[in-house]
């Protein structure tokens, strides 16, 4: 486990301080990291500002929009919802988690074929929401995707993009599905 230092991910808050700030140990992408924070700040402040992983990004922080969605062991969250130390000793995935030495994986690639974006702000949240159904459901239908991908707002796509890029590697066809050693489906 890596301690966290001052100044080597991120500078600390300036109110976290050693009278308020509680440790915190998690997994963010696979790296084990130890750090100080207050114990009001939210999980996605904390993976922004402290670890430095600005692809989690906050729309409303309401938890209404989904743009903040990332997996805590697996499961989706709104990181704006959740607080830092709710995550104490979990394993947090965020979009920066996706695309491995540069390269986009398949879900990331199907987004950009299927014209899944467009400003991009919303894009984290519906990819990591994708990865987490074609994990749990990798043969997931057209009906199940638009269930899934109706827990975030896009003001951009109308979603037709969005649930053709998942539908591609979820669904039997010519389009799909990807190779079976994929990460999409756990099992890389």
């Amino acid at each position: 486990m890596t301690a966290f230092q001052p100044g080597s991910i991120r500078a600390q808050f300036p109110s976290d301080t050693e009278e308020t700030a509680v440790p915190v140990r998690l997994t963010a992408n696979g790296q084990p990291v130890e750090f100080p924070v207050d114990p009001w700040r939210s999980l996605a402040d904390v993976l922004r500002r402290k670890l430095g992983l600005p692809g989690t990004t906050v729309g409303c922080e309401s938890g209404s929009c989904g743009t903040c969605t990332v997996l805590v062991d697996g499961a989706p969250v709104r990181a704006c919802l959740m607080l830092a130390v709710q995550a104490d000793g979990a394993a947090v995935e965020t979009v920066e988690s996706l695309a491995v030495g540069g390269k986009l994986n398949e879900l990331q690639q199907a987004f950009q074929e299927h014209g899944a974006l467009q400003c991009g702000f919303c894009t984290p949240g519906f990819l990591m929401l994708g990865t987490e159904l074609l994990r749990r459901e990798p043969a997931a239908d057209r009906e199940r995707i638009r269930e899934c991908v109706a827990a975030n707002l896009c003001r951009c796509t109308g979603y037709a993009g969005i649930v053709d890029a998942i539908a591609s590697l979820a669904a039997p066809g010519p389009e799909g599905p990807a190779s079976e050693s994929s990460s999409m489906r756990g099992t890389a």
